[in-house]
């Protein structure tokens, strides 16, 4: 329990510091001199950096020990935290939120894996309850810390980077002391660097195109031509060293097995809901509603409290029953229509309904999000549990990237034509020096200027909110494919659990019927392999 005490800390902080500087990005910015489009990337950096590396850090959990490669990690996230906190400029923000990100990455799988070869699937259903809340907490609870310490004068939001690091120092401590797994040493490894460096160049540069389409270039333009076709070659080139290299970064038998598949697609609507709900809520509430930063951090709470509720609750009956299926679908159903009724928002809308919409998302992700994780585990063997890990992660970090980076750039574009439009119908100048709604200082708009802003800051955050919907209907279709899966109750595999035919699993007779062949398995038979087949009568 002290084990699982530390890791579930380094879980929590990591995933605290996705969300912690949600509602203080306002300020922040406002303080850097940061715009709109840098807004959106102090938190797609982290995610990018993030999403890249995943996959490789599962891989090497399966060929080098856990506990240095978790050392390794909440170092590194320490040093950026620090660095984080000490930057003077948005440009050095960004840059050590992704050096960050690289260290959330590392932490995120890294516990999974961990706990997976622990802890059997079964049972692992209630402690991914304990883990559904505790990334609840982080998710939700991270604006509201992030609120509270941006609102206090002697602190500031410098301390949204700083407040994680003593934890992940008992952590650290904790799990240096405690951890110990039982892990064969291996000689014959083989690190899959090319492959891993071109699955991070494609999906880096697939999602640098998502970020900037629409803003700085438009859809069809050679940049546009360049980047996707850049993207879709390195990914190409990916697939083909994979299926090659003995030990690859994403192993293809893995992903491309109905029960992965599934779930890894839903898991991308999964992702953006996560990450998307948290960062543009606490946005709306600030800039369209006019709330502080506490305060908007406080009006999450429905979200949080759907995602612990439904993630406790559903882990707990998992572990009774070994059943899955009918919590993710129903999952899937509350996402959808808490992102549907989300999507009727703006500045005006009585918050009983914002409420309402929040706590059906917060359902929905509850349900889901770690069982989708718990049913990749369930498939695969105790040696590739890291490889699975990193995969299922891997892509709901994408999705949540991807949706980042979507719906900021609908919001950027939204608004800004949105209070051009606002500024030139007013037919009010706005004097030299003043600012001209291009950044988010609101303090510093004249008062005409900052109506029209939050106005566009409301009707906008509906418009994306609504693209939501129509991916978590995506995700919801799909796992009604996902079969009716059943929880192994041991941390490995069976030796006979994968699926056989029922002519392989039967003694096979001879043709006259005469009695039954010695076993296939070739260890059965003192390892020679020798079929002793008795004489036919």
């Amino acid at each position: 329990m002290r084990t699982l005490s530390g890791l579930l800390i380094v879980l929590g902080v990591t995933m605290l510091s996705g969300t912690i500087v949600s509602v203080a990005l306002p300020q922040i910015l406002g303080s850097l001199q940061g715009t709109q489009s840098q807004y959106t990337w102090v938190v797609t950096s982290t995610l990018l950096a993030s999403t890249a590396s995943t996959p490789v850090w599962g891989k090497l959990a399966d060929l080098f020990p856990k506990k240095r490669l978790l050392q390794i990690s909440i170092v590194l996230f320490i040093v950026a935290s620090l660095l984080s906190g000490f930057a003077q400029n948005t440009e050095q923000l960004i840059a050590f939120r992704a050096l960050q990100g690289l260290g959330m990455g590392a932490s995120q799988v890294l516990v999974q894996a961990t706990i997976a070869a622990l802890v059997s699937p079964k049972e692992r259903g209630r402690f991914n309850g304990i883990i559904g809340a505790i990334m609840a907490v982080a998710t939700v609870g991270g604006p509201l810390i992030g609120g509270a310490l941006t609102d206090i004068s002697w602190l500031g939001w410098r301390w949204c980077f700083f407040v994680g690091v003593p934890f992940m120092l008992v952590a650290l401590v904790v799990l240096t002391r405690t951890l110990h797994l039982e892990e064969e040493r291996r000689t014959d490894v083989h690190v899959d660097y090319l492959g891993a460096a071109l699955i991070a160049a494609g999906v880096s540069t697939l999602l640098l195109w998502v970020t900037f389409v629409g803003g700085t270039f438009d859809w069809i333009s050679w940049q546009t031509g360049a980047m996707v076709l850049g993207s879709l070659v390195l990914l190409t080139l990916a697939v083909w060293v994979e299926n090659r290299v003995s030990e690859p970064v994403i192993p293809l038998h893995l992903v491309l097995r109905r029960e992965p598949v599934i779930a890894i697609v839903a898991s991308v609507a999964v992702g953006m809901a996560m990450f998307g709900g948290a960062v543009f809520l606490g946005q709306y509430f600030q800039l369209a509603r006019g709330y502080s930063p506490t305060a908007a951090g406080l009006m999450t709470t429905p979200l949080m409290l759907g995602m612990m509720a439904a993630s406790t609750v559903s882990g707990w009956l998992i572990s009774r029953s070994g059943k899955v299926k009918a919590y993710v679908v129903t999952g899937l159903v509350f996402l959808t229509l808490g992102f549907l009724l989300l999507s009727t928002i703006d500045e005006s809308t009585s918050l009983l309904v914002v409420s309402l919409g929040m706590l059906g998302v917060g359902v929905g992700v509850g349900m889901s999000m770690q069982n989708l994780v718990l049913v990749v585990q369930n498939s695969v063997p105790k040696r590739e549990l890291g490889a699975a890990s990193g995969a299922i992660t891997f892509f709901r970090s994408l999705g949540g990237t991807i949706g980042v980076s979507v719906l900021g750039a609908i919001l950027a574009n939204r608004v800004s034509t949105d209070i051009t439009e606002g500024v030139a119908a007013s037919g009010v100048p706005i004097p030299a020096g003043e600012s001209d709604g291009s950044t988010l200082d609101l303090a510093g708009m004249p008062p005409f200027l900052r109506e029209i802003v939050e106005s566009a800051y409301g009707s906008s955050t509906g418009d994306i909110f609504l693209v939501a919907t129509g991916i978590a209907v995506v995700g919801l279709i799909v796992v009604l494919f996902l079969p009716r899966v059943q929880l192994r109750d041991t941390v490995d595999m069976k030796p006979a659990e994968p699926a056989t035919s029922r002519a392989d699993s039967e003694p096979v007779r001879t043709e006259t019927g005469s009695g039954p062949v010695a076993p296939r398995n070739p260890e059965e038979n003192g390892g020679t392999g020798r079929h002793e087949t008795p004489l036919p009568s």
